[in-house]
């Protein structure tokens, strides 16, 4: 039952929610692999750790400092990216929902210009998208947000601690 209406409101939204749908699953299955990423890096820590130790003691020793940014850079990075495409998801789908809402209350306009006002339900439809659209969009932005800015932190906390330790084997 719950199904059934669920797939009717998203039938309603048309076009728009199919497209927020879409963004979501990749958005998800996004966070999901970085998560899986950023957990094994974080018990991988010490070779990563030992790593760049190794890179820094291979140059010359003017060169340790801005050796050893460059290479946690390089690693920081390697953990981040794929995570400015839920960024960019996160900023965009109320945005989307937005769209549907402007084409939903212009629906309505359109319906009211034909029939009149006499019957509420002709634009009642256009309203309905509106609002479908609008809480889709927000469905998909809210979570997208609150992942990246934890992914964002759980790599910010593993490079200070990769950093700790580098910093006191040299």
């Amino acid at each position: 039952m719950i199904m059934v209406e669920l797939l009717e409101y998203i039938n309603r939204g048309g076009i728009i929610v199919y497209i927020l749908i879409a963004l979501n699953v990749i958005g998800y299955s996004i966070m999901l692999w970085k998560l899986v990423i950023i957990t094994v890096a974080k018990f991988n820590k010490e070779s990563v750790a030992q790593n760049i130790i190794k890179m820094v003691k291979s140059y010359n020793d003017k060169y340790e400092n801005k050796t050893f940014q460059n290479a946690l850079d390089k690693y920081v990075h390697k953990l981040e990216s794929g995570l400015n495409t839920v960024k960019i998801i996160a900023s965009t789908a109320p945005l989307i929902g937005l769209l549907g809402t402007v084409v939903g209350v212009l629906n309505s306009f359109d319906s009211i210009s034909k029939a009149g006002l006499g019957d509420p339900t002709i634009f009642s439809t256009g309203i309905s998208i509106a609002l479908i659209t609008t809480v889709a969009g927000l469905i998909v932005a809210i979570p997208h947000y609150v992942g990246y800015n934890y992914l964002i932190g759980f790599i910010d906390r593993l490079e200070h601690t990769i950093e700790e330790r580098v910093i006191a084997k040299l």
